[in-house]
């Protein structure tokens, strides 16, 4: 939105040191004394004192603002302003799965009051999918016609390396198999995300005589987003069995660069989530080239469409197939790979961008 050419001037509230890229002509940064950072006080177990509600508070009111957006429901707080408000609510998953997201009440309770207030205080609604869209309706209770659909998309910086150096490197310092084909899962490790079934249709999968070669290699921080994890759960589960600790890895954070490599080296990428929001991983892995296969019905199968493949997330069988067919079908791989392509060119933020600030002009005007 900064960088698109529309007479506008930014005022971007920050808790800590701006990212060079928020450095720009028209945009002035104004920097909350909090005590926390968002990110660490709006998340999973986290809460914001009054102390930083009212520091926020401050730095909104005292700008002659003409509307103010939250990015995302977790940064909201009250503005106390007279701008409207826009904010994106990424999913309702909190909704559709209390306890897999706050299995302390206290704590689901602190988010509820929270999204109750959210919801009062906007003008406008955004989310990032259709599928979002009909959970934010159902669970949230919003009004489907009153939500803004606003697609996301993978950073220009994902797109496909053929170099099969580059990718030799990447294996090598990610200590993966050289010769091993790769099935990828990127995200965090909450329970929602559904890898224990994962897991389990995995190692059903690799006994298929197609798919006795592939590793599953899991992809991030986890404990590093905030929120709830059952990673001790899914490594417990493999440590237990010697075959799965031989075929399965997981790597931690991985740098954009190796990631990038990863997307592009691997056989596919993993999306068993209950629920997304989006899916940006499955939208980076099909800007390198990859298809996806993901659970069936949901935001995922929305952002890739042909160039997935898809499942039902409660059936460990019906997965463990996904996985084995794909893996053991070089025709059907090859159609997938060939959609990828097309469809990510779909996707883009300059597109993202032009959308939402067609709707905090307007709502802006309402004031």
């Amino acid at each position: 939105m900064f960088a698109a050419d529309r007479g506008h001037d930014f005022v971007l509230f920050v808790d800590r040191e701006p990212e060079p890229e928020m450095l720009r002509p028209r945009v002035r940064i104004v920097r909350a004394p909090t005590r926390r950072s968002v990110t660490e006080s709006a998340v999973a177990e986290g809460a914001r004192s009054l102390g930083d509600l009212l520091a926020s508070r401050r730095c909104v009111a005292g700008e002659p603002l003409d509307v103010m957006y939250f990015p995302a429901v977790y940064s909201w707080y009250p503005t106390g302003g007279q701008a409207p408000v826009v904010i994106t609510f990424h999913d309702a998953i909190a909704e559709h799965f209390p306890a897999l997201v706050f299995p302390k009440l206290q704590h689901r309770a602190l988010w509820n009051a929270k999204i109750w207030l959210a919801k009062r205080s906007a003008a406008c609604i955004t989310t990032v999918s259709h599928a979002a869209r009909d959970e934010l309706a159902r669970y949230l209770r919003i009004p489907r016609d009153c939500i803004h659909v606003i697609l996301e998309a993978a950073d220009p910086r994902f797109r496909p390396i053929a170099d099969a150096h580059v990718r030799a490197a990447m294996r090598g310092r990610l200590g993966l198999d050289s010769a091993a084909r790769l099935l990828v899962y990127v995200g965090g490790m909450a329970p929602h995300k559904n890898l224990l079934r994962l897991v389990e249709a995995f190692r059903q999968a690799i006994s298929h005589e197609g798919a006795r070669d592939l590793e599953l290699v899991f992809v991030g921080d986890p404990l590093g987003d905030g929120f709830h994890s059952n990673y001790d759960e899914i490594r417990k589960r493999v440590e237990d069995d010697s075959l799965l600790r031989r075929k399965v890895r997981f790597v931690g954070f991985v740098s954009d660069a190796d990631l990038i490599a990863l997307y592009s080296d691997a056989l596919a990428v993993a999306m068993p989530s209950l629920s997304e929001g989006f899916g940006l991983p499955a939208a980076e892995a099909i800007a390198c080239g990859t298809p996806v296969i993901a659970s069936r019905g949901g935001a995922v199968e929305e952002v890739v469409g042909v160039a997935g493949a898809f499942f039902n997330p409660l059936d460990v069988a019906e997965i463990a197939a996904a996985i084995a067919a794909v893996a053991s079908d070089p025709e059907r791989m090859r159609a997938l790979r060939e959609a990828c392509g097309p469809r990510a060119a779909e996707l883009s933020w300059d597109k993202t961008a032009a959308a939402m600030l067609d709707v905090l002009e307007t709502c802006g005007a309402r004031r």
